[in-house]
């Protein structure tokens, strides 16, 4: 492969790297990048990996001063010189730490906490001494996970969470149950595993992913493990102007009334796209459960849906067969806190599908399970991946620590009592107006669309191309230079770090941009660079027809 041009120290391109995880790719663009501050003395942009460079404090500064409260009652009880201390008790604790309110009142931290409090008690009629108990415990981390599942107040808090941000504030009737995992990533696993545990899925088995899509769920049933035949569901609708609507098909869609198709995975709004299912899909894919493939397990990962106002998960309209992974980790700015929920209704498919397997497969699992109950015909799916989260034998120190669920629950709650969304108002304009930098620096148009969430955003190069220099500069491009090109010339000139939409099984020629993780500035100076290589590649072209 030639040159990618003049001004490119990039040579020849192996066709392998096409191949490799974007994630894994994205080392050696940012080698290049570091390379290219050397000699050129550009800044080094990251936009590829999407960990938001915001947190939200108003939930922390609760967990520290909590933190606080958490210290005396341990020191009541036993206060030693050397560094030691006792345990928290139960009795009289709410009262000790409604003083601990008064005493600090103005502090910060401690009106979320005074106003969660409340909010329990009023809500959920909470035991207060349970409730601090639970809290102070959970601050110093001084018990093993108990309930292992999830904590019991911390569930009610997220359910909370969950039906106001999953569902928007109209979720079905029942309950869901939620397991606390080390972040969404954790969750997946469980997942996969637990599927396969089960005998719900088994190697070679027909599942569908709709894509593009975090690059793990391509990867991971690719394992030989899973070994699963995969069907691609691509976005690939496009608008009367031939720019990209990000949506599915309902033709596409519809191909899962077979039953072979045993699940579906997706995430929602989409990565890299970053747009939500709009209803056109939504609806197809409740007829496709309701009349033709009643027992499809789907698999749904809704990290960014609370960057999209009035968000609504698969888990709120088709709660009986939908598995709903959520992360903390990007409204929050917490990745590296690994806070995640599995949630599963308490009525679903996956139970009914067990209680219906064979006698023999159902004597494999009493033998895996038997040591954590007398009647594991009854121990729900959810549970059951608790266990195999620690390879059943050590189901009783399973759990997310108790500090862990601690922040969760105070996320949760700050979100629940922002009731003007003033936090939302703002985390909104931040990403929004990243994204108006970069694509207006690109000369390119982006559409109005309610269903975008924006978190990221994907932009194919080959409708760009097609656009404004037409059908023969496409051809030129997809016979002449690697889909790789672009990613590596912008890490080798310009010290820009994007990802190859490619991996996530895009279009080849796209470029996938995080909006979470730089400044505004940072972006103008992504677009201009996009477009620049764009019109070399044009100026290119025209003077070798000459």
């Amino acid at each position: 492969m030639e040159y990618l041009s003049d001004k490119s120290s990039v040579a020849r391109m192996d066709k392998n790297l096409e191949k490799i995880s974007p994630f894994e790719l994205k080392n050696r663009l940012i080698e290049m990048a570091d390379e290219s501050v050397k000699k050129m003395a550009h800044v080094m942009l990251n936009a590829g990996r999407g960990n938001p460079n915001w947190i939200a404090t108003e939930a922390r500064e609760a967990f520290f001063a909590l933190g606080g409260f958490g210290i005396e009652e341990c020191r009541r009880v036993m206060d030693m010189p050397e560094g030691i201390a006792g345990i928290p008790q139960k009795t009289g604790i709410a009262q000790r730490f409604e003083e601990y309110l008064k005493k600090h009142e103005g502090n910060a931290g401690t009106d979320l906490l005074k106003r969660t409090y409340n909010y329990m008690l009023m809500e959920h009629a909470a035991d207060p001494d349970e409730l601090v108990h639970e809290w102070t415990e959970s601050i110093v981390g001084d018990q093993y996970p108990m309930p292992d599942r999830i904590l019991k107040y911390t569930e009610i808090l997220v359910q909370d969470y969950l039906n106001q941000e999953m569902c928007n504030g109209q979720p079905p009737q029942g309950k869901f149950d939620l397991f606390a995992t080390e972040g969404g990533t954790a969750g997946m696993c469980y997942v996969f595993d637990s599927l396969e545990e089960n005998f719900l899925l088994h190697k070679g088995d027909s599942i569908a992913l709709m894509v593009p899509i975090f690059t793990p769920y391509i990867e991971i049933p690719e394992l030989t493990r899973y070994d699963y035949d995969v069907l691609n569901i691509p976005a690939s609708t496009l608008n009367e102007e031939g720019l990209h609507t990000w949506q599915y098909k309902v033709e596409d869609i519809n191909k899962l009334r077979d039953t072979k198709y045993k699940a579906l995975f997706i995430v929602n709004p989409s990565n890299p796209p970053s747009y939500q299912l709009n209803k056109e899909c939504v609806d197809a894919l409740k007829d496709v459960v309701t009349r033709w493939n009643p027992n499809l397990m789907i698999i749904t990962d809704d990290v960014y849906g609370t960057f999209v106002p009035g968000f609504r998960s698969l888990m709120a309209d088709l709660p009986q067969n939908t598995i709903c992974v959520y992360s903390f980790s990007k409204y929050f700015g917490a990745t590296g806190w690994r806070l995640a929920v599995i949630a599963l209704h308490e009525k679903n498919v996956f139970d009914r599908m067990i209680a219906n397997l064979p006698r023999k497969r159902k004597s494999e699992l009493t033998k895996r399970y038997g040591s954590l109950s007398m009647q594991v015909e009854n121990m729900k799916f959810i549970d059951r991946m608790v266990a195999d989260s620690r390879q059943v034998a050590l189901n009783h120190t399973a759990g997310l620590s108790l500090p862990q669920q601690m922040q969760m629950s105070l996320f949760a709650s700050f979100s629940l009592l922002d009731k003007e969304n003033t936090y939302r108002h703002a985390m909104l304009n931040l990403i929004h107006t990243r994204l108006k930098a970069l694509w207006d620096n690109t000369g390119f148009i982006l559409l109005d669309d309610p269903l975008r969430a924006g978190y990221y955003s994907e932009i194919d190069m080959l409708v760009w191309a097609k656009k404004f220099y037409g059908d023969e500069f496409v051809q030129h491009l997809q016979t002449t230079h690697n889909p790789l090109d672009v990613v590596f010339r912008l890490a080798n000139e310009t010290g820009l770090v994007v990802l190859n939409g490619g991996g996530f099984d895009g279009p080849e020629w796209s470029v996938r941009v995080s909006l979470a993780n730089l400044n505004e500035k940072d972006y103008i100076k992504i677009g201009l660079s996009i477009r620049r290589i764009l019109n070399e590649y044009a100026d290119k072209w025209k003077s070798e027809k000459k």
